[in-house]
């Protein structure tokens, strides 16, 4: 019988041997370097392309931005909350916000509806500062739309969203200030009622979520009707 050992003797390459191969090291850069480039073609620039450019498409208002234009002059996004305070303005939800002090290096102070540090306090709901907070602002939405002391307040009226950016408040809190908003304007009060309706949004696919009125919108629709009380406060 022909012995096999003279397979044995053919020499066999170390993988130490191929691993310092210059071409091996090569061919290895070059691939990487390929599937590199392909990747940020198709990541980095076709898909970011497509993307854009079906949004452009089927939902340019959406895709940039859901701005509000006022004569011609964006004043404002449908997504984001604004600031309004005074009698003759529905007033938004309120913000936890912050911005930077500029008066004291570290520290922040209140800046509502800052979209640069959207974020709630993630205060919990045993926090004393934030009972505290609730309970102020509870007198205060009572006292400035003329309800008694122990009328039921909602919720996002005194409570701040997680973004700290909600433009919506319910239909409850616009009814509320619907009062208020109609004495301090000179306008009757069923008028106002069909700006709310107006202004307000069904539940998201007829299911999620509950109805809900942009303050933004409500607010410009009020100037609009009412041009002499436009002075933001």
């Amino acid at each position: 019988m022909k012995s096999s050992s003279l397979s044995l003797c053919a020499p066999v390459a170390s993988v130490a041997d191929v691993e310092s191969s210059p071409a091996s090291w090569g061919r290895l850069v070059a691939s990487s370097v390929r599937a590199a480039v392909a990747v940020m073609l198709v990541a980095g620039i076709a898909y970011p392309l497509a993307t854009t450019g079906v949004a452009q498409a089927l939902l340019p208002h959406a895709a940039n931005g859901s701005l509000i234009e006022r004569n011609g002059q964006v004043v404002g996004s449908a997504l984001i909350g604004q600031q309004f305070a005074g009698a003759t303005y529905f007033h938004g939800r309120p913000s936890a916000t912050t911005a930077p002090d500029p008066e004291k290096e570290g520290a922040s102070v209140a800046a509502p509806y800052n979209a640069g540090q959207s974020g709630g306090s993630n205060q919990g709901a045993t926090h004393k500062d934030l009972a505290e907070t609730v309970a102020a602002r509870v007198a205060q939405y009572r006292e400035g739309n003329g309800l008694a002391a122990d009328a039921p307040v909602p919720v996002d009226a005194v409570t701040a969203s997680a973004s700290g950016l909600d433009p919506h408040i319910s239909v409850a809190n616009a009814m509320l200030q619907l009062p208020r908003v109609a004495q301090a304007r000179q306008l009757p009060q069923e008028q106002l009622r069909q700006l709310v309706t107006q202004a307000t949004q069904g539940r998201t696919l007829g299911l999620l979520g509950e109805p809900r009125v942009n303050v933004l919108r409500l607010n410009l629709a009020l100037d609009a009707l009412n041009p002499s009380a436009a002075t933001k406060e």
